[in-house]
């Protein structure tokens, strides 16, 4: 409805006769709806943050009763595993909540299910991006053509960067564009630029993926348009978040950026709980019809990060409201524990044929463990068998592992803390006699 259509003066009977004076409003409303942009068009060119759809927009009314429904439609999802108790039940088609520091998943439910990723996908679009830039493959200003198959038309169905048709953009906006803006023109004209060509760039993004352990993806595209071969499960996206946290720590703070204007165009980003939640700082949204309204998301509170991955929820309200309520459990269930402080002995190694007798095994670098809260921790230290001189400081020499309940957590590896050199001819057949005596 447009809000001229009040300024018809209502006709007090029916048998009341209209002047010509009173024919000029409603031919500016008649005017009005016929010139007037729709909805869905206006919103992808003055508000390109909201997902746009090729129909036209519904009264609010009945928008907000479409998506009542739907997510009345979709029925809670109940955790499969959880390593706590009170994991939530979520609306969506597969969840899961990751522990950043070990990668251990926390809770999750249809976590191995291959689902569309929607621009999800782009995750591992920036990801190839970032890699290039820290290798020296790609520079910052490095110039990227625009072809017509990677440029937006201007539709309302998907979301563009605007990048001009045959014009040239750097490949650090390229890069803001495709995480903060989503443009699927961003992500098609980096593929080109760096494989030759979209299809050429999947398989660098499936080689990719095969590298980090997501064993149920498959990208066709470098978008997430949709496509029956293009998927990936709730683990992968994880797997592939904390890569991008860990790997890409020079270019992560994008995936907070709150808006990017390029070609004139301000457009914000997607992930509503970095309006709301100070702890949240990325990753990325998606939506398609065959994805539902899917959501990864990263936290870090008191010094503890997770990661949650939501697919397949009926509305952008729910993905985001589903995610706050699986960080809301995940800080409130868990807590880290520090089993060792960072420079203390964990245990003595025995090293034969050496110098010295022993060497004292370190941990490699600080390890803290993620559990249920008031869950106590045992440890558990294991030193390679039969261990010989030469020993290098640093060479791992054995690990610890940690455990709760009789279940495995996490484990570090353990290092020398000192070189130890190998000892003389006549030391090392003393000490062949030593062993063989048992002594």
């Amino acid at each position: 409805m447009f809000p001229i259509l009040a300024s018809i003066p209502r006709a007090p009977s029916t048998k009341m006769k209209f002047k010509p004076s009173n024919l000029l409003p409603l031919a500016c409303a008649i005017a009005a709806a016929t010139l007037w942009p729709g909805a869905d068009a206006w919103s992808a060119v003055h508000h390109p943050h909201k997902h746009a759809s090729s129909k036209h927009q519904a009264p609010r009314k009945a928008v907000r009763k479409t998506e009542a429904a739907a997510e009345s439609a979709m029925p809670p999802l109940a955790a499969q595993t959880a390593l706590a108790d009170g994991a939530p039940a979520l609306p969506a088609k597969a969840w899961l909540l990751m522990d950043f520091d070990s990668g251990e998943v926390l809770a999750s439910a249809n976590a191995d299910e291959p689902l569309p990723p929607a621009s999800l996908t782009k995750m591992m679009t920036s990801f190839l991006v970032e890699q290039a830039l820290r290798s020296g493959k790609l520079k910052q200003d490095d110039l990227v053509s625009v072809s017509e198959h990677a440029w937006c038309r201007g539709s309302s169905v998907e979301s563009c960067m605007y990048l001009p048709l045959h014009g040239q953009a750097k490949v650090i906006d390229i890069l803001r564009g495709i995480i903060v803006q989503s443009g699927n023109d961003a992500a098609k004209a980096i593929a080109e630029h760096m494989a030759g060509s979209e299809e050429a760039f999947a398989k660098l993004m499936n080689a990719e993926a095969q590298r980090l352990g997501m064993t149920h993806t498959h990208f066709v595209n470098a978008t997430g348009l949709p496509d029956p071969d293009h998927m990936a499960s709730a683990r992968d996206l994880a797997i592939l978040a904390r890569a991008v946290i860990r790997e890409s720590a020079d270019y992560y703070p994008i995936y907070a950026e709150r808006d990017f204007t390029y070609n004139g165009i301000k457009q914000g980003n997607r992930n509503a709980l970095l309006y709301t939640d100070p702890s949240v700082d990325g990753l990325k949204t998606g939506h398609t019809e065959a994805a539902g309204y899917c959501l990864v998301t990263s936290a870090k509170r008191n010094g503890m990060r997770l990661i949650t991955v939501i697919l397949h929820t009926p509305t952008s309200q729910a993905r985001a409201d589903e995610t706050r309520a699986l960080l809301g459990w995940g800080f409130g269930s868990f807590e880290k524990v520090t089993p060792f402080d960072a420079n203390a002995t964990v245990a003595t190694a025995k090293v034969a044929f050496g110098k010295a007798d022993t060497v004292p095994a370190v941990l490699a670098s600080p390890w803290s463990v993620t559990v249920p809260r008031g869950q106590k921790v045992q440890t558990a230290v294991q030193i390679k068998p039969d261990l010989e001189a030469p020993v290098a400081k640093g060479a791992v020499v054995g690990k610890v592992v940690a455990s709760a309940n009789g279940k495995t957590l996490a484990e570090a590896p353990l290092v020398a803390q000192a070189d130890v050199q190998r000892a003389g001819f006549l030391q090392r057949a003393w000490q062949h006699l030593l062993r063989i005596a048992g002594k």
